[in-house]
């Protein structure tokens, strides 16, 4: 079981994560939402595409841009589409 958290919070939690270049990509629905609010950055990367970034926030502490997505990943990187990886202001327990 992998687990991500922020401010001693569980934000995502799942069995079946996919390890991609040594990131923990998190289903879309094992993801608390509520934490979650839309960054207007972006980010392109080869071989995935253009990743989307989320800012993360928990009793009233943020981590900008600290979890990011692909909505519309090029065919290498299909199987991890909506899934969401983090930066290292967001511990991950696996």
């Amino acid at each position: 079981m992998a687990q991500a958290r922020f401010n001693g919070t569980v934000i995502a939690e799942s069995e079946a994560t996919i390890i991609v270049e040594g990131n923990h990509y998190f289903p879309p629905d094992s993801v608390q939402r509520r934490f979650f609010a839309d960054h207007d950055r972006t980010s392109v990367c080869g071989w995935k595409g253009t990743a989307n970034y989320l800012t993360v926030t928990v009793d009233g502490e943020s981590a900008e841009a600290a979890a990011w997505y692909y909505p519309d990943p090029l065919d290498k990187a299909a199987e991890i589409k909506d899934y969401l990886a983090f930066y290292s202001a967001i511990t991950i327990e696996a």
